[in-house]
Formats: C-alpha cells, structure tokens, sequence
C-alpha cells in the first residue's frame, strides 16, 4: 500500500501505461470478434454443404441401380417413379427434392436437383470398339445458389 508520505516510492499506473492497456485489449478484442464474426456467418454453409452431398449421393445412387440400357419394352416417359435405366435420368430438371411419388420432402423445396447423362469412353469394350459406359453428373443447387457436382460412372457389364 502507498502512503502519502513516501516520496520515492510510485503509486498506481501512469496515464501512458493506462492508455497501453487500453490499445493492446483493444486489438485483441478486435481479433477475436472479427474471428468469431466469420465463424458465425458461415455456420449455416455446413449445412448447405452437407444437405446438398447427401441429395447428389441418394440421386446418384438412385441411378446407378438402374441397368445400364433400357430392357425391351422399357419404359421412355418422364415419370420418375417408372424410370428403368440410366439413361432415363438424362435431362432430369427439379426444383424441391422429391420423393419417388413426386411429393416434395419437408425442409428439401428449395434444393434443386439436375441430371445428365453422357456417352463415354471411359470403359470401352476391346472386341468391338464401343465405349460402353455411361458418364452421370448431378447438380444440387443449394438454397444459397452454390452448386453442387457428383460425377458417377455406370458400365456396362
């Protein structure tokens, strides 16, 4: 404790040192409510992110246990539900995810799903010369507008 009649002695902090601690706290708690400012405003994305893999993958995996050509007297409508072979996916243009009765998922509306389906060499068949895979893009277009690409193969075997 400092008394009043000890000359040499300081006490408490000076103005300089007082204005040094304020600065340096300052620049700290800027640092940190900026880091915690970025954080926050993407923690929605993860989601996004997530919702968006998982449509591609079930579309995906939809697909490819599809055969690979349409079977004789197959079908070649628009009808999701009746879709027997990949290539039916082809041109496949949604907005809200739905389910194979055509009903639209709770939470999934504004999600936007698209397919296409290309021709590839990818697997070539060696005596004939034909390539003889099928080459699957889909795109999920989350509600922020960020797209989403998942490119699959289908050969035939």
């Amino acid at each position: 404790m400092c008394m009043p009649s000890d000359r040499g002695r300081q006490c408490g902090i000076t103005l300089i040192e007082l204005i040094m601690f304020i600065l340096v706290v300052s620049v700290g708690l800027v640092g940190v409510l900026s880091a915690m400012n970025v954080s926050v405003r993407g923690s929605a994305d993860p989601l996004l992110y997530k919702q968006s893999l998982a449509i591609a993958e079930a579309t995906m995996e939809e697909i490819l246990l599809k055969d690979f050509a349409n079977p004789s007297g197959g079908y070649t409508g628009s009808d999701r539900s009746r879709f027997d072979d990949v290539q039916d996916f082809n041109g496949y243009d949604v907005t809200g995810v739905r389910d194979l009765a055509g009903f639209v998922i709770t939470g999934l509306a504004a999600y936007r799903v698209r397919v296409t389906v290309t021709t590839d060499s990818f697997c070539v068949n060696p005596t004939t010369g034909v390539a003889e895979a099928k080459k699957i893009v889909v795109t999920v277009t989350s509600p922020s507008n960020d797209d989403f690409l998942l490119t699959g193969y289908r050969c035939k075997y």
